[in-house]
């Protein structure tokens, strides 16, 4: 845990990576995580978690596959949303965003289970923040 008030702005301001969280503070068990995203990430599954998702800037795109069928949810700025876990999801932004995550501590940012990874996505449970 940061024993220091953390600048969301400043924290997003130290790296230009996208889908590669850094990890801005822990909350219990669970870390808060800030990334630029822009492109798609990977169709992935946590079979143990919830993913909370908090669009601070642009827009997010969440495909999902529910025993009902496909279907989108859009979050604009501002808009939070929770993929129940066991549900495949791809996140997708149109254009340059950023968002906060809340995960248990040590979760995967590609799941449990996914399809392969692309080069531009990075495999991890979370960057330090410098």
């Amino acid at each position: 845990m940061t024993e220091e008030p953390v600048s969301l702005p400043a924290a997003l301001a130290s790296f230009t990576e996208q889908w590669s969280p850094r990890i801005v503070t822990t909350v219990n068990d669970y870390d808060v995580r800030v990334t630029h995203v822009e492109g798609e990430h990977v169709w992935h599954v946590h079979d143990h978690t919830d993913e909370f998702f908090l669009v601070l800037d642009g827009e997010l795109r969440i495909f999902l596959r529910e025993p009902e069928g496909e279907r989108t949810v859009t979050l604009a700025k501002g808009a939070v949303f929770t993929v129940p876990r066991g549900v495949e999801h791809k996140p997708y932004a149109p254009v340059p965003t950023q968002i906060l995550l809340l995960e248990p501590s040590g979760t995967s940012t590609v799941g449990d289970r996914h399809d392969e990874i692309p080069d531009h996505v990075d495999a991890t449970t979370g960057h330090a923040l410098r």
